[in-house]
């Protein structure tokens, strides 16, 4: 906006203004007569002398705003609304004003179309910069959104809709070309917008202003290919018109026949839909039969395709099976004498009206885009909300008034769900409501989130919990390295709305205590290593002879205790040679008293009578696991649980010294218990070891062994326990297993 003189707009003025208002509420109320004439009379000292940057007389846009407001059926109070909204930025305090003058609905209705224009010129004004070359579809759509979600008023909508398309008259009126950011958000935004609220008078002129300016020579050539045979072809339209009408009620089928008015942009539209040429476009004739009934539809129809010749293909009937979102109609293409192709829909008036007002209308089809015209689906929840604020807006048809405030009621949570901020360079933001700053900055972009450690709010430097409103911008200040707070997960604290970002956070945190077991796992290999002297042997091929496909995922099985390093040792040590039958012998030497009795432990070696066996320490075996024997040097068979990594190791490397073995009963013999090994995980605390302890108490179960280590880390620190304990049964060990998992602060209990 800008100023040819000072006077009115300037501040003394506006002050002036000010206090002549203050004087006048008395009688100035909503619901009094006269609003128009007051409001424009309030209005015209402060903007008569005021231009658009357009180049337009800021009074003189009013005036045509208004009127074009009264033609779609605005009421007067909405058209003395549209003089407030000009004079707004021309008062000090605008939203006081205005209240005291005509009352809170005005001025609460006058505030948000002033803002929504300054956020629509920012995002307007970074798309021309951006040349529209990032998804220009899905900003436009999260534009047109935002001109609902943002707008709790419907009115808002319909005084931007008015004023875009004075301003494109005004274009064309004084033949000076539109701003192409201007005339693509006419084209994409606000004439869809139009035509599925049903306010067709603004959709189709809007659409011919903005595509005249977009490619003004495609709208020449096709003007000119429209005016070449106008005047024939409206003569023998309103002659066919007439015949037809004629023609129906002699034949007792009551009907109505009226032309179909076509706009350049749709006959274009069509033409590149199904790659037609001008005179392929059926509909450039087109007619529409208004019957009294759906067996008048039906008469109509077969009237026409004996009096005319049916196209073939081109018949669809809408009445039998109707479009997704309630459409009805007969659609038929036929001929003439002369050839000369007529588009002619049949319906009845409750169909029209249905079609030109309801909730159908033609957006699905008439948007298709790149679609197609395969139609679209009209069925999803953002249309069902625009299929209720249309019906709002038919209601709703002044600014006060019971029927008024019941409509505002009912409008109330339609859009709460979802917000609409912008980011510094005015793009377009769709967020749940309720979204923080950090919900913001990981909708942009995931490390944008992970380095969020502050926001300015429309320039202001707010708390990062704080919630977003619609239409505000947001900059987010960053860290160069760094990552998420564990306090954001905390909802309590409410940093995250989004499940986006709370996804996001606790994919990071995971990838981190990922990290620190992979950490944990190359030290504990390492330290093998050394021990083994085989400092020189590279991690990838060690991890390779384990079946592994790199050195990190060997250490991140070591580091979650599910590989044992006995495993790695005796791959690294040189196999054993091959019991002889000498060493049988020796083994059968200190067998138990009689052949067939239980061997150590309560295990019996299949078919060798018994030997010497020893429960193997890397996986403590207890009845009733699934055993296996492996035969040692000297030392009988060493018995192990067939899930055992180290026996599959033997295994592998020695078959022939495989034996199968059984527990000798399925209790234990003579109350014998077995060594097993639990590893749990938890939080650091006082007071773990002694809860932890206590259970095993608790449930008889005798611990012979600990080991313990803790490491610090960003979660206040982690425990990791072993606890070697007796029993009798294993399956006894895993509801006792359970209840440790309960203790406070425990992750994880399991056997090793």
């Amino acid at each position: 906006m800008k100023s040819n003189v000072a006077g009115p707009g300037s501040p003394a003025a506006s002050q002036g203004a000010n206090a002549s208002i203050v004087t006048a509420t008395a009688d100035s109320l909503p619901d009094q007569p006269h609003a128009l004439a007051r409001a424009r009379a309030f209005a015209e000292p402060l903007i008569a002398s005021e231009t658009h940057d357009t180049g337009e007389n800021i009074l003189a846009h009013a005036d045509a705003v208004a009127a074009i407001l009264k033609t779609i059926g605005g009421s007067e109070a909405m058209q003395a609304a549209t003089y407030l909204v000009y004079a707004c930025q021309h008062l000090t305090k605008p939203q006081e004003v205005i209240t005291k003058a005509f009352g809170a609905n005005y001025a609460a209705l006058a505030m948000e179309t002033t803002k929504l224009v300054q956020v629509q010129r920012q995002a307007r004004s970074a798309n021309a910069k951006a040349q529209l070359l990032d998804d220009p579809a899905a900003q436009t759509e999260n534009v047109r959104k935002m001109l609902l979600a943002f707008s709790r008023d419907l009115r808002v909508v319909m005084l931007r809709l008015a004023s875009r398309l004075q301003t494109l008259r005004h274009y064309a009126a004084t033949r000076q070309t539109a701003p192409l950011a201007l005339a693509y958000e006419s084209l994409h935004v606000f004439a869809p917008l139009a035509n599925r609220l049903g306010i067709w008078q603004i959709k189709w002129e809007m659409e011919d202003l903005a595509f005249r300016f977009l490619e003004p020579d495609t709208y020449k050539q096709t003007a000119r290919l429209l005016d070449e045979k106008r005047v024939e072809r409206e003569g023998f339209m309103e002659a066919l018109r007439a015949q037809l009408e004629r023609e129906l009620n002699q034949n007792g089928i009551a009907a109505l026949v009226q032309g179909r008015p076509k706009h350049i942009y749709s006959i274009v539209k069509k033409m590149r839909g199904k790659s037609l040429d001008f005179e392929q476009v059926f509909d450039i004739r087109a007619l529409r039969v208004i019957a009294a009934d759906v067996k008048g539809c039906y008469a109509a129809l077969g009237f026409v395709h004996s009096r005319f010749t049916p196209v073939d293909g081109e018949f669809d009937d809408y009445i039998a099976k109707p479009k997704t979102n309630g459409y009805q109609s007969l659609h038929t293409v036929v001929r003439d004498d002369a050839g000369r192709a007529v588009e002619i829909q049949v319906r009845t008036q409750a169909m029209h009206d249905h079609a030109e007002h309801g909730v159908a209308a033609h957006w699905a089809y008439k948007e298709a885009g790149a679609k197609g015209y395969a139609g679209v689906s009209a069925s999803s929840e953002y249309d069902a909300k625009i299929a209720v604020l249309r019906q709002l807006l038919a209601w709703e048809r002044d600014l006060s008034g019971p029927a008024a405030q019941r409509a505002r009621d009912a409008k109330q949570g339609l859009f709460e769900d979802r917000i609409y901020v912008l980011t510094p360079d005015a793009a377009i933001v769709e967020l749940p409501q309720g979204a923080t700053t950090v919900d913001f900055a990981y909708s942009v972009h995931t490390s944008l989130g992970h380095r969020c450690r502050g926001a300015r709010i429309d320039g202001v430097m707010v708390p990062l919990n704080t919630p977003l409103q619609n239409g505000q911008t947001v900059e987010v200040i960053t860290v160069k390295e760094g990552g998420p707070s564990r306090d954001w997960l905390n909802p309590e604290l409410g940093f995250l709305c989004s499940h986006r970002a709370k996804s996001k956070v606790r994919a990071w945190f995971n990838a981190l205590a990922m990290e620190q077991t992979v950490a944990r796992g190359r030290e504990a290999v390492e330290k093998l290593l050394q021990r083994e002297g085989k400092t020189s042997m590279k991690l990838d091929d060690l991890a390779a002879q384990l079946g592994f496909k790199t050195a990190d995922d060997l250490f991140e099985v070591v580091g979650k205790d599910e590989l044992s390093l006995r495993t790695i040792e005796n791959m690294l040590r040189p196999p054993e040679p091959v019991m002889s039958q000498d060493d049988y012998v020796l083994a059968k030497k200190a067998r138990a008293p009689s052949p067939g009795k239980k061997g150590a432990g309560g295990v019996l070696v299949v078919g060798m009578g018994s030997l010497l066996t020893q429960l193997a320490k890397c996986c403590k075996p207890a009845p009733p696991d699934e055993i296996l024997g492996f035969v040692t040097k000297g030392k009988g068979v060493s018995i192990h649980r067939s899930d055992c990594s180290n026996f599959r190791n033997m295994a592998s490397g020695s078959p022939d010294r495989v034996i199968e073995v059984e527990w000798n009963s399925p209790k234990s013999p003579d109350g014998a218990v077995y060594p097993v090994d639990v590893a749990v995980e938890a939080a650091d605390r006082q007071g773990l070891l002694r809860d932890i302890s206590e259970v095993f108490a608790k449930e008889k179960m005798n611990v012979i062994g600990v080991q313990t280590q803790s490491v610090k880390d960003n979660r206040g620190g982690t425990a990791w326990m072993t606890f070697t304990v007796e029993v009798a049964q294993s399956g006894r060990l895993n509801q006792v297993l359970g209840i440790v998992a309960e203790v406070p602060g425990v992750r994880s209990a399991r056997r090793r």
